[in-house]
């Protein structure tokens, strides 16, 4: 599945369970359903088909702790998903037009407002492309040119007869 899918579900919603739910509490809450909705109990009923597999594509990313984790970053990131807003953080109903976790130092590697090289972003992207120093990859300024070599003068190798 992928992150755009994500934004588009509240996979919280689909189990029934709030956002800050306990691993049990999403366990029981998909057993719940799950037991409700399959197939075997709904034969023929294809709304309840949709809805298990809606549950089922639920839980398998809430249950697992890696998955939820980004899924609740992604969504963090995109407004909220679920159709508000409009993607990359913009969300008219904001004030400003932005979600309340839009921050714009994230883009240039300055979390928090105080960024250092060497913490990602634009700013370090940039800085090692062109040698500014903004990253902590930057290469070293290149020693300087050598002095120009003097000419000696010419002597002859003839002995003088």
């Amino acid at each position: 599945m992928s992150q755009r899918e994500w934004i588009e579900k509240d996979f919280y919603k689909e189990l029934g369970v709030s956002s800050g739910a306990s691993q049990d509490e999403i366990k029981k809450a998909y057993r719940k359903l799950a037991r409700d909705l399959h197939p075997d109990s709904n034969p023929g009923d294809t709304k309840a088909e949709e809805r298990f597999k809606a549950v089922s594509e639920a839980n398998a990313v809430l249950s697992d702790p890696a998955k939820r984790k980004e899924y609740d970053e992604t969504r963090r990131l995109f407004a909220g998903g679920g159709g508000r807003g409009y993607g990359g953080g913009f969300n008219p109903g904001a004030a400003g037009g932005f979600s309340q976790d839009f921050n714009i130092g994230d883009i240039f590697g300055q979390a928090g407002g105080a960024g250092a090289p060497g913490d990602g972003g634009l700013g370090d992207l940039l800085g090692g492309l062109f040698n500014r120093g903004g990253g902590a990859r930057a290469r070293p300024a290149p020693p300087p040119p050598a002095p120009p070599r003097r000419a000696r003068p010419a002597t002859s190798s003839r002995s003088s007869r």
